[in-house]
Parts: C-alpha cells; sequence; structure tokens
C-alpha cells in the first residue's frame, strides 16, 4: 500500500461515532465544561490551561522533505525537515491514539476571506476547547458552502499524544509536521492552541506565492475613505492592539493575503495577548472576551475574574475570539490596496526613533530586516526581551526564501505607492530594565497622523546612526520623545547602545548577499569607527 492510500484511514476515523462534527459554539462550550477542560468566567467566555507549553515550540516544528517541498522549502534552524518515512509513522500512531478516545471534534472552514485564494480546510481535535479555538479562529462556512466543502488540507491535533524521540525521530515529546504533499498538518504533546493557526499560516505562506498573492504577518484596517493600513510586526509588538482602531474598520489581526485585487484576511477571528489588558486602554478587544471566547493561561479570581495583570501562568496570556466580536470589523474581512504600511518593532535597547519614514529602499532592508524584541512567553524558554531579527517580521512562518515575499512586497509597494512607516513601540528613556515601554497613546498619535497625512509635508532630519527619516512634529506627541536620545539620561550610554544595535543590523543583513547595493545602503549609516 503506498504512503499516499494509507492516507484514507483518516476518512475511516472520521466516520466513527465517537467524532463530534461542526458543533455549535454552544455546544463546544456544554462539552468543555462536562470534560473539565476549562472554566467560565464571569463574562462567559471560556479559560484553559495549556501546562508546560504556553507558548510556540520551533524547536519541535517541522517540514516533511519529500519530491514536492524538497526544492521550494529553504531549509534550516526554522524550516527543520523530517523524513516522509517518519511523518507517516507518526502519523498513524496519531490516528491510532485517537481511535481510542471517547469523543473527537471535528470542524470544516476557511483559510481565507477572498473566495478565489480561500484554503478549504479542516481540524480534527482531541479536545474540545481546541476545536472552540478552531471554530473562532478560522472562517466558518455558511450552511450552502458547508455542503460544498472539499478539504484541502487537514490538521489534527493530539496533544495528550506524547512522542518518543528515540522512537519517532522527534526533538523531545512535541511535534508539529507539515506534509504539503498529503496536505496533512500533524500537532502532539503540546496543547498550546496556538500552533493551530499558525500552522496553518505556514501552509499559506507557501500556497500563495504560487497564486501571485503575498502572504503576510500582519493585522489591516481600513478608515471612512477606504484607505488600508497595514501593519507588520512580530508578537507583542502591537499588531492587534494597533489595528484595533475605533475609527477604523478591523480587516484582521494577524494573517492577510494581498493580491490584484487588494487586501484579506485568513482568518475569521483574533488572538490577540492580553497581558495587562484593561478597559480603558483596550476597549475593543476588552470588551470581545465573552461568550464563545477563549481565554489560554488567564488567571482568574475567586469571583472567575480574569486577572490579566498575573503572569504567574505566562506572560503569553491570550483571548481567541471572533471577528464579530469587534463592533467596527469589515465583513467580508477584505478591502482595497494599502495606502499606508506600517512596521512595528518592540525595541528593547529603547535607541530607535518612535516613528520614522521609511524610502522604497528603506522598507526592503526593515522588511526583510524584521528587528524586534521577543518578549518573555511567545516561545518557550523566552523570559525577558532579546533582540532578534526575523525576516518579513515572521521568519518562523516561512517555508519559503525571504527573498520571496520582500521582492513581491516591493513590486506592490512600487506599483500602489504605499508610505512605509518604521515605528518603535518598545522601550524609551533607556534599554529595558531602565527605560520605560512607549505609551500606548504615544504610539496611536504617530499613527493616526501617519494615516491621516498628517506628516506629509512636515520637517524630517536624519539620524545620523541608523539613517532614519524622524519627523521634528507629530500632533499629541511631545518633541523631545521624537528624538529618543533626547530621552536617555546618559546620551554616551545611547551612543553606545545604538552603535552595537547599528553592528547587528550589518551583521544580520550578510545573509542576504542576494540583496541589491542601494538596498544593502539602506541600512544604518553607522559602520564603525
Amino acid at each position: 500500500m503506498s504512503a499516499i492510500n494509507q492516507m484514507s484511514e483518516l476518512n475511516l476515523l472520521l466516520a466513527q461515532e465517537q467524532v463530534h462534527h461542526q458543533l455549535s459554539v454552544s455546544q463546544l462550550v456544554e462539552k468543555i465544561l462536562d470534560r473539565d477542560e476549562g472554566t467560565l468566567t464571569d463574562k462567559g467566555a471560556i479559560r484553559s490551561t495549556t501546562g508546560t507549553y504556553t507558548g510556540r515550540s520551533p524547536k519541535d516544528k517541522f517540514i516533511v522533505k519529500d519530491n514536492q517541498s524538497s526544492e521550494d522549502v529553504e531549509w534550516g534552524s526554522v524550516n527543520q525537515p523530517i523524513d516522509e518515512d517518519v511523518f507517516i509513522n507518526l502519523y498513524h500512531k496519531v490516528l491510532h491514539y485517537l481511535q481510542s478516545k471517547e469523543e473527537i471534534f471535528s470542524f470544516k472552514g476557511y483559510a481565507g476571506a477572498d473566495q478565489d485564494y480561500r484554503l478549504p480546510i479542516q481540524v480534527i481535535n482531541e479536545f474540545a476547547w481546541h476545536n472552540l479555538f478552531a471554530k473562532q479562529m478560522f472562517i466558518r462556512p455558511e450552511s450552502e458552502e458547508l455542503n460544498e466543502h472539499e478539504t484541502e488540507f487537514t490538521v489534527i491535533s493530539a496533544p495528550s499524544f506524547k512522542a518518543k524521540p528515540e522512537e519517532d525521530g522527534t526533538h523531545s515529546e512535541a511535534f508539529v509536521m507539515i506534509s504539503f504533499k498529503h496536505r496533512i498538518v500533524l500537532i502532539g504533546g503540546t496543547e498550546y492552541a496556538g500552533e493551530i493557526k499558525k500552522s496553518i499560516f505556514s501552509v499559506m505562506n507557501y500556497l500563495l506565492p504560487k497564486k501571485n498573492v503575498l502572504p503576510m504577518h500582519c493585522s489591516a484596517n481600513v478608515g471612512a475613505k477606504g484607505d488600508v493600513a497595514l501593519f507588520f510586526g512580530l508578537s507583542g509588538t502591537g499588531k492587534t492592539t494597533l489595528s484595533a482602531d475605533p475609527e477604523r474598520g478591523l480587516i484582521g489581526d494577524d494573517e492577510h493575503g494581498w493580491s490584484d485585487q487588494g487586501v484579506f484576511n485568513m482568518e475569521g477571528g483574533c488572538y490577540a495577548k492580553c497581558i495587562n489588558l484593561s478597559k480603558e486602554k483596550e476597549p475593543q478587544i476588552y470588551d470581545a472576551i465573552r461568550f464563545g471566547s477563549v481565554l489560554e493561561n488567564v488567571v482568574l479570581d475567586s469571583n472567575r475574574a480574569p486577572d490579566y495583570d498575573d503572569t504567574s501562568l505566562t506572560e503569553n496570556t491570550r483571548a481567541a475570539y471572533p471577528l464579530d466580536h469587534i463592533d467596527q470589523s469589515v465583513k467580508p474581512s477584505v478591502a482595497g490596496h494599502p495606502h499606508a504600511i506600517i512596521f512595528l518593532t518592540a525595541d528593547a535597547t529603547g535607541v530607535l526613533p518612535p516613528i520614522s519614514k521609511l524610502t522604497k529602499e528603506q522598507a526592503m532592508y526593515h522588511f526583510l530586516s524584521g528587528y524586534t524584541s521577543k518578549l518573555a512567553g511567545t516561545e518557550r524558554g523566552i523570559t525577558e526581551p532579546q533582540a532578534t531579527f526575523s525576516a518579513c517580521f515572521g521568519s518562523p512562518f516561512l517555508p519559503l526564501p525571504p527573498s520571496t515575499y520582500a521582492e513581491m512586497l516591493g513590486d506592490k509597494i512600487d506599483e500602489y505607492n504605499a508610505n512605509v512607516y518604521l515605528v518603535n513601540t518598545g522601550w524609551t528613556g533607556g534599554a529595558y530594565g531602565e527605560g520605560s515601554r512607549m505609551k500606548l497613546s504615544y504610539t496611536r498619535s504617530m499613527i493616526q497622523a501617519a494615516l491621516n497625512g498628517d506628516l506629509d509635508d512636515e520637517q524630517f532630519h536624519k539620524d545620523p546612526i541608523f539613517g532614519l527619516n524622524i519627523p521634528a512634529k507629530c500632533p499629541g506627541v511631545p518633541e523631545q520623545v521624537l528624538i529618543p536620545k533626547n530621552t536617555w539620561e546618559n546620551p554616551e550610554e545611547y551612543d553606545r547602545q545604538a552603535r552595537e544595535l547599528a553592528h547587528k543590523f550589518h551583521s544580520n543583513f550578510k545573509k542576504f548577499s542576494y540583496a541589491s547595493d542601494v538596498i544593502k545602503g539602506a541600512g544604518p549609516a553607522y559602520h564603525g569607527d
């Protein structure tokens, strides 16, 4: 029997009586409570915990290397190869394990709001709360669409199944494996729900460029006049928070495609970080957490009210909710071409300007660089911010070489004349531990000015170390804040840290040997003594 034919075992599993297909939100909530998988909070949301794995486990993610993927994928520490035979063996072990369970949960939906590019998916879960998560995160089909739904990619998640590395060829008990040939995502050993959504994002990052669509790790919103804005950035930089603007329609908070027709959301929900969440600072997200939502690793008080300030489980506390929990969400979640592109970075050194306008060449440089600081809890082992460079602001989810995505973005910036800004949502007045996090009100004012065109006629001056164009003034922001060096008590220490970061930019960019000299020259002006 060939490896492909062996996959028919999945159809046999799905035909069994213990599989619950397409349960409603209410039915899933009842199952979660009956199975003691979670707690009902005072606002009606479900709270579940994920045990040891409170973030993604990138060292346990693999792509199956076969005759289809071997030439396409950029193999390395991010896209770790695994043999097809190893995948198939583990696949059958997982299915055998699921067959022994009293209940299994299945959801059919879509990734991609644009019907021309959407991917019909099926998510099969050991846990009811993971199935609710999938139902809220992906696009739900209408009844007529469900009748015509033909699954093109399947996610199988069995968190309680622990791999044995010496037998199964994994690095630990946990594994996330993507087979583009068999169109299967296999997840085990980890209860972190984010692996489900991010695996499909990786799939879309592989499939969409083949259709001349740019997949993007960004949030997106649209103004009353149809002006679209994109917000790029890794987890914790503010994509979800800053795109949830009461004055603008929300297209989506994390994953989008950019086609010849415009921008579309890949998802049907939001997966927001909720550490220190408050109604005062982030009212849209706060109010979205209600019945049907899923809280992940959030501590509850004695009255079952969430304590968003409690980090005893993890700093990577999360809330998953459908887009229709946001009053300003756009339905369907599609829009035109972007007028403004915002690159978000949480700079832990506190030396990058809070906002700067980029030339096209600088935009390409900083897109390929993807600089930020990994924040505590977003991955296993991260306990405090760490400087990192993640190509295209999404390296963990890019199966193809970064140049593929960067070239597509550069072409679209040219074609649609989009303005690009670099916004630092990280530290000011000093590095992490000395300075303070940039005030959200300042960041909102800067972004509003960029989107409204208030900076179009503003005077700019060039930062001597990074070569970035900094506006002299910005409505709602003290002038001193705009120049990071002016916020430091010790200017000499600022210069030292800034030169050090500039050196890191140049060192990182050496791996992009294929970049043109113009793009290479668009990095920091400082090259060393």
